[in-house]
């Protein structure tokens, strides 16, 4: 899927991110869930897949100390690009969600995927679910917002939820929600998008 995205974000051809704005509400309430079992400042954040930067930035904003991962440089740029004119402090990576271990990001208490484990393969999934347990605090949380399984073109594989028990061993899926899809368009509506939350055993 990489190739598709690179693709995408250098033709400016972001559905995902218009539909993340639709949604704002219900992923500040997400947020909200985490930040209420902490005190603030509330430790590092790694974005999984971050694109051009608009949830590490708000995660930033709300009092994290922010890493965001892509391996789309074209996303990575345009999203320190966009930190640089709002002034805010994230740490943008161009490297590789599946191989954690070498990029650098220490110790995360937290980690946001919105869409990019499925669309990886298996045994990428495995290496990312390895890679987020070594670099994880103990009892980090993980957000993952996954479409459902299916064989659509053009869109990432999707994964249901033992996909998601199965690539992180060790971990306790605490709760699952369907995702606001009111942004979304039709095909992506389709996909019954879902929010899962773990928490490291």
């Amino acid at each position: 899927m990489s190739t598709g995205y690179a693709i995408a974000y250098r033709l400016g051809i972001t559905p995902w991110e218009r539909a993340g704005r639709e949604a704002a509400g219900q992923f500040t309430a997400l947020l909200s869930r985490e930040e209420a079992e902490r005190i603030p400042p509330y430790g590092r954040a790694l974005d999984l897949g971050c694109g051009t930067g608009a949830h590490s930035l708000e995660l930033a904003q709300r009092g994290w100390v922010v890493t965001g991962i892509d391996a789309v440089g074209a996303a990575v740029h345009q999203a320190r690009a966009r930190a640089a004119e709002q002034e805010v402090d994230v740490r943008f990576l161009e490297g590789d969600v599946t191989a954690l271990r070498r990029a650098d990001v220490g110790e995360i208490g937290f980690f946001l995927d919105v869409g990019c484990f499925h669309g990886l393969t298996d045994s990428q999934r495995a290496a990312m679910g390895d890679g987020v347990t070594a670099v994880a605090a103990p009892g980090a949380t993980l957000l993952l917002l996954a479409f459902r399984p299916g064989r659509r073109p053009l869109l990432p594989r999707g994964a249901g939820r033992g996909d998601v028990e199965t690539a992180f061993p060790g971990w306790i899926l605490a709760d699952e929600v369907l995702a606001d899809v009111s942004g979304m368009p039709g095909p992506l509506r389709r996909t019954v998008p879902c929010w899962y939350r773990l928490r490291r055993a």
